[in-house]
């Protein structure tokens, strides 16, 4: 991705998510995805003193930390992420890697998140009502063990 000087920030309604060897053909399994949450990493601080030091505390750096991500979207016939939440309640994690990646206005990449070792730690699934005008949404987290972000 070429950077780009501009003024303007991107919107954030311009996205696409990529989740590779989820299915049993190895395969991407993409689109479709309303919302993606959870771009956040950590790194928290040690805080230390030598005894032969005055009253201030040091300040190292801890072990990096990822928070989980989330994705949420409307329910379709591909079961193929149901099938890897199965897989793992039967004691068969599956790990993969995925993107999530940034559009301009012309669909061009911009800004792409890249996570590896992810795999389903929690699904939920729709809230159903014959009184309300909705579509029925499914939430998928992953935990992941690596965040990076390439521009």
């Amino acid at each position: 991705m070429p950077p780009v000087t501009r003024d303007d920030p991107y919107a954030s309604y311009n996205f696409k998510i990529f989740v590779f060897n989820v299915s049993d053909d190895g395969l991407a399994v993409s689109g479709s995805f309303t919302e993606a949450s959870g771009l956040e990493l950590e790194i928290p601080p040690i805080e230390y003193r030598n005894g032969s030091e005055d009253i201030t505390v040091r300040k190292i750096p801890g072990l990096k930390k990822f928070t989980n991500l989330t994705f949420k979207r409307g329910i379709t016939g591909h079961a193929a992420f149901w099938k890897w939440v199965a897989d793992a309640l039967n004691g068969t994690v599956k790990r993969t890697h995925g993107s999530i990646v940034l559009c301009d206005e012309n669909r061009n990449d911009v800004v792409r998140w890249n996570f590896d070792r992810g795999w389903p730690t929690k699904y939920t699934g729709p809230t159903l009502s014959a009184t309300k005008n909705e579509i029925a949404m499914e939430t998928l987290v992953l935990a992941v063990e690596k965040l990076e972000i390439e521009t």
